[in-house]
This record gives C-alpha cells, sequence and structure tokens, in this order.
C-alpha cells in the first residue's frame, strides 16, 4: 500500500461513511477492482479510517455534544430537557451494538463477510430497504417523537451493519424513516449514535491489535488515510443533512444496485 492508495481509501471512507451505500463494502470493493493487498494492513487500516469519520462527526457536531455533556446531570432528573433526553435515546440505540458486536460478532465472521460477494450481495439488499422505506406512509416527525423502544430499534438495525455492503447510515436511517421520522432528523440522530459505537469499535480492534508491530511507513499511511476520511467525511456529513431536507434516497438505492451489478459481472468474468 502507498500514500496515494491510502489516501484515495480515505477519501472513499469519508465519502461513504455517512452516505447510505456502506463504507466498508467500498474499502473491500476498492483493494479488490485496483488488486491492493487485502493484507496489507487491511482491518486495522480500515479502523484508522473510521477513527477519521469519527473526528468529522465529533467536530460537526461540537455543539450537541456539548449540550448533551451538560446536560447529563439533569438527564436522571424528572424533567430532562431535550439535551437529557438525547442521552438516554443515544445510550439506548447503542446497547444493541455493543451486545452483539462485543459478544456475537469476532474476528471469524469479520473476515468471512469481508469478500466482494458478501458486499455485492448486501449492497442489493439494502437498495431494496431503501426503495421499501421511501414508500412508506408520511415521514414528518422530529426527534421529540422517537421513543426508547424506538431508538433501540434503530440500534437493532445499526447491527446489521457489522455485515459489509449493509451500511450503517443507511440502515439506522431507514429505521428511523420506518418509525416516521422525516430524513434529515433520523440523519442527525443516528450519527450521534454512531459516536460510541464507532469508538467501541475502535477500542476492541486496538486492545486485539496492541502487539501487532506498525513501521515507520505504517503509521504514515494511517496518517494520511485518517486525516483524509476525517476532512472528507465532515463536508459529507454537512452536505448529506442539507441534501436529505428535500430529496429522497432512490439515487442513492439506485446506485447501490449499480455498484452490485457491477461486482457481480466482475466477479463472474475474472
Amino acid at each position: 500500500m502507498t500514500l496515494v492508495s491510502a489516501a484515495v481509501l480515505g477519501l472513499v471512507q469519508g465519502l461513504t461513511e455517512f452516505l447510505p451505500v456502506s463504507s466498508s463494502a467500498h474499502l473491500i470493493l476498492a483493494r479488490a477492482f485496483f488488486g491492493w493487498d487485502d493484507q496489507a494492513l487491511g482491518l486495522p487500516f480500515d479502523v484508522a479510517c473510521h477513527v477519521g469519520t469519527l473526528l468529522a462527526v465529533l467536530v460537526f457536531f461540537w455543539r450537541d455534544i456539548v449540550a448533551m455533556i451538560q446536560a447529563l446531570p439533569r438527564a436522571f432528573s424528572a424533567t430532562p430537557g431535550p439535551d437529557g433526553r438525547r442521552i438516554w435515546l443515544v445510550a439506548a440505540g447503542t446497547i444493541p451494538v455493543v451486545i452483539v458486536g462485543g459478544l456475537v460478532w469476532s474476528n471469524a465472521l469479520e473476515e468471512k463477510t469481508r469478500t466482494p460477494l458478501v458486499a455485492a450481495t448486501m449492497l442489493l439488499a439494502g437498495a431494496v430497504l431503501l426503495f421499501i422505506v421511501e414508500r412508506l406512509g408520511t415521514r414528518g416527525k422530529g426527534e421529540e417523537a422517537l421513543t426508547i423502544p424506538g431508538a433501540v430499534a434503530i440500534g437493532v438495525a445499526q447491527t446489521t451493519a457489522l455485515v459489509p455492503g449493509v451500511s450503517r447510515s443507511g440502515a439506522t436511517i431507514a429505521a428511523g424513516m420506518a418509525l416516521g421520522l422525516r430524513r434529515e432528523v433520523a440523519a442527525r440522530f443516528t450519527f450521534l449514535m454512531s459516536i460510541p459505537a464507532i469508538l467501541a469499535a475502535a477500542a476492541k480492534e486496538g486492545l486485539e491489535l496492541r502487539h501487532q508491530p506498525f513501521g515507520p511507513n505504517d503509521r504514515a499511511l494511517f496518517a494520511v488515510g485518517m486525516a483524509t476520511s476525517a476532512i472528507v467525511g465532515y463536508f459529507t456529513v454537512k452536505y448529506f443533512i442539507k441534501f436529505l431536507t428535500s430529496h429522497r434516497l432512490d439515487v442513492f438505492a439506485w446506485y447501490r444496485v449499480a455498484l452490485a451489478v457491477v461486482t457481480f459481472v466482475w466477479l463472474a468474468t475474472r
């Protein structure tokens, strides 16, 4: 892996982490299409890129995060207020992925699903989900309408993104929309909810990789991938939320279909 390929993968991660098209699928397919060695850094590099997008969402939502921290004492009172209530919603939505990611999902499963075939299949399945959710009933609710059980349901949807190709943002935004939330409301909540999930995933992988040796060049690759994904991710979040205020998700569903078809053809003709 070179610095150029690290920058490209960071760019891919920054663009696709928050769009409903699956960043993990794009990282897998980019390596496969360009012939880059998937064993060269591989999952550790992907985790570094995810940390980059975590930095992006922290910077973009810093006001919301500060407000939640300030509201923490009130969260345990009878009148927690909107920010205190959001703390409980995010916590409830995080529980499923902590359980599944920590107790059920293993490195063996991770490696078995990190293939172009799995990614393409899940891209197609996710496209069908987006098409369906866009054709459900009216979605005009704000975050104040979201309940603890609803947040848990969105959290359950987030666990499916452990499989490459599903898309964390796609699954969670679709779940929020199915509960009646407006697209941009669902996106803002799910992006905030992604913070503890990405933190937990990075910490888990970091503990497992703490004894793995990394050379000076590896650290440079990590830095380039993380910085690129952070910068690109910030602007992706900014403009994607604006996009959702007046646009449907169909364009992303059709993109997923196209990429899945291209992958299936590529696999059949290798």
